[in-house]
């Protein structure tokens, strides 16, 4: 299988990254103090109405330097959204490159303070030394660990720094210097195995923190494919399953009445003979069931998609965005 490093053909530049070492040592310093005031303080989300569930499809490492790719200025949009519109007290997000040890088990990141993981290879040197500014919620992380229990869910916290499926995307859509996102991170793993419903019932059982203004983000792409990647970049196009794939993921999330036909028609996705073709894995489509279950009944509308090569970019917001 090749690695993410083949996603695009183009020399990255390290701008970005530099940027970011240089300033990271001073907005470091500041996070802490953000946060602090961020828990403090009412926000327009949580006093008019519940936060928003996102899902966003988060690329390779790359899209954190290839400023010019559409999906770079997709999430960026997504980000001023929320630290502007939502503004929320917390983020608890949901990677597909983070799935459980045990298969019925959960773990919840619960330090406050963790090094990045650099969960790929094959990329340039600064790759390895990209820094994202993030501070963790011990008391959030234990409430997470509590609707857990609550739920039936068997859970642990542990102590664990972001994946690339949270850092990746968060560069993009909350850079330390242009758009920060000051408030707790809390990242939470997936089950281990590939059950839609158990994702599902994961991400209900974390719906409460909504009302409490914590934006809760389900993190993995529409379609994911890196076996077919290189012969995706040959053929100049996207190959044959990920338009269909992509269309009838949109289908699903969105033109539905309620949360149960939206949770009953993701789970018939994994049955469709596209489906191991466009996901050969299911762990990057399942943040979208985590999201689907957070978001019960609200509706849902596609952001933007993209197909590309073996890929698809298509980014969700469930619920509604006070003005």
């Amino acid at each position: 299988m090749p690695s993410e490093s083949w996603l695009y053909e183009k020399t990255t530049q390290p701008n970005l990254a530099q940027r970011i070492l240089k300033r990271l040592s001073q907005v470091t310093s500041s996070c802490a103090t953000r946060v602090a005031m961020a828990t403090s303080t009412s926000t327009a989300t949580a006093a008019t109405g519940r936060a928003p569930v996102y899902f966003v499809s988060h690329g390779g490492p790359n899209i954190m330097y290839d400023v010019e790719h559409p999906a770079f200025h997709q999430l960026q949009k997504i980000g001023k959204e929320i630290t502007t519109k939502v503004k929320p007290k917390a983020i608890v997000v949901f990677s597909a490159h983070w799935q459980a040890a045990a298969g019925s088990k959960v773990e919840v990141n619960t330090a406050e303070s963790t090094d990045l993981i650099y969960d790929y290879h094959g990329f340039p040197d600064h790759y390895y030394k990209h820094k994202y500014p993030n501070v963790g919620s011990k008391e959030l992380a234990e409430k997470v660990l509590g609707l857990l229990k609550e739920a039936g869910i068997e859970s642990e916290g542990v102590r664990r720094g972001p994946d690339h499926g949270v850092f990746t995307p968060f560069t993009c859509m909350f850079d330390p210097e242009d758009n920060p996102l000051g408030v707790p991170l809390v990242q939470v793993s997936l089950f281990s195995q590939e059950d839609p419903n158990m994702h599902y019932a994961l991400g209900k059982a974390v719906s409460k923190l909504r009302d409490e203004g914590v934006v809760i983000i389900g993190s993995g792409m529409a379609v994911h494919n890196l076996r077919d990647l290189r012969s995706a970049m040959m053929s100049g196009g996207p190959l044959d399953y990920v338009a269909p794939f992509d269309s009838a993921l949109k289908e699903a999330v969105t033109n539905v009445t309620l949360g149960e036909e939206r949770k009953t028609k993701l789970a018939e996705l994994l049955h469709r003979n596209d489906a191991r073709r466009a996901h050969p894995t299911f762990e990057h489509l399942l943040p979208v069931h985590i999201a689907s279950g957070a978001a019960g009944d609200d509706k849902a509308i596609q952001l933007w998609t993209l197909p590309e090569m073996s890929m698809s970019w298509a980014q969700y917001r469930f619920g509604e965005v006070q003005s």
